[in-house]
């Protein structure tokens, strides 16, 4: 029996993150066969809606992991030309996730998997400069099993942070937007963390369903050369296949001067040394999902939790440019719930993961 909830989820994707036009060429890239469903409403969507080209592709992560291990270094080299050839044609693209293991590429070769994300940069540029993308996850057992939830669970939780009134969350958010706009110096203090740097001159910009789904995020940067500080991230993270626990990082003029994470301290400082970007900041941003609480081990969720912030090793996004440039784009997520003060200058933002200032109060979930 079908489930409803996933042609629902369809139509925000077709209907509003992506805003399928007639004449669009549609690419629907889907890691893990067990997307299917989800795979099979976009696809009649995007004929329904009038586009003039709908490709589907399936990855298995399995498979992939066997390029890891097994390319010499001129297949590593090799660049798929024809791939960008096509994304260069692609309208829309939508990235599904629906992985089995998030664990799969634990112990794939690193030095391959980095080397390999230089090459394909240009395609992924390609796709996120030139295309309406958007990404998201389809529940498996596997992925429950990351968040601690049974499938069911986990399908009433995803189901509830990607199917809501985008539009409504895109008015809430304007009101944090104006505030990161005004601002000039952002601290946070919390256990282990007492952090500052400047915004200055830099937007913010609304994650309202657009980009990624679930959402629920303004996003902003630090100028690249003001962090100062440190900084404990609480959230765990899984990256090339591992997962780290309570990184932590210290700053000087911007740059990570000092990364520990532990028992992964090599593993860690391997992914900071992959260029100079990885150890300057591209991203720091406030998460907004009310209905996303608690972490779920996997990036697309827990970087929207209410009452969060992430701080982002590696590139800047173009919508808001500091001048970082890095193959490494690593979200890493420190949640202020319970425990954390954001300020903006000299005004109290957030206490204990809660909106305090007055324009800001309407975000707050209602519990």
């Amino acid at each position: 029996m079908k489930d409803p909830r996933v042609r629902q989820f369809a139509e925000v994707l077709v209907n509003y993150s992506a805003r399928v036009q007639p004449g669009d060429v549609v690419l629907i890239s889907c890691a893990g066969l067990e997307g299917e469903p989800l795979v099979k409403e976009l696809y009649a969507l995007c004929l329904e809606k009038g586009a003039k080209y709908v490709e589907y592709e399936f990855s298995i992560p399995d498979i992939g992991r066997y390029f890891y291990n097994l390319a010499s270094p001129d297949q590593l080299s090799y660049f798929p030309q024809h791939k960008l050839d096509f994304m260069k044609q692609v309208d829309v693209y939508f990235g599904l996730s629906a992985a089995d293991n998030s664990m799969v590429m634990a112990q794939a070769n690193q030095k391959s998997m980095i080397a390999w994300s230089k090459v394909v940069r240009p395609i992924i540029d390609q796709r996120v400069k030139g295309t309406r993308w958007v990404v998201t996850r389809y529940p498996t057992h596997g992925a429950a099993q990351e968040a601690r939830m049974s499938l069911d669970e986990y399908e009433d939780y995803l189901f509830a942070a990607c199917c809501m009134d985008w539009e409504e969350e895109s008015k809430k958010q304007d009101a944090l937007k104006a505030c990161v706009d005004a601002a000039d110096r952002i601290r946070i203090k919390a256990t282990d963390t007492d952090l500052s740097f400047s915004i200055k001159g830099l937007p913010g910009i609304k994650c309202d369903g657009r980009l990624n789904i679930p959402d629920g995020e303004v996003f902003t940067a630090p100028v690249r050369d003001s962090v100062q500080g440190y900084i404990t991230y609480n959230c765990p993270t899984v990256y090339q296949g591992k997962e780290f626990n309570n990184i932590r990082l210290e700053f000087a003029n911007g740059r990570i001067v000092k990364a520990t994470a532990p028992g992964m301290d090599a593993e860690l400082n391997r992914i900071l040394d992959t260029d100079e970007g990885a150890r300057y900041v591209g991203e720091f941003a406030i998460g907004v999902n009310p209905k996303i609480r608690v972490p779920m081990r996997n990036i697309l969720f827990d970087e929207k939790i209410f009452g969060s912030i992430h701080f982002t090793p590696g590139q800047a996004y173009d919508e808001c440019d500091n001048g970082n440039r890095s193959a490494v784009h690593w979200d890493m997520v420190k949640i202020l719930a319970g425990d954390g003060e954001l300020w903006f200058d000299d005004i109290l933002i957030q206490k204990d993961g809660r909106f305090v200032h007055e324009p800001l109060l309407g975000l707050n979930p209602g519990d």
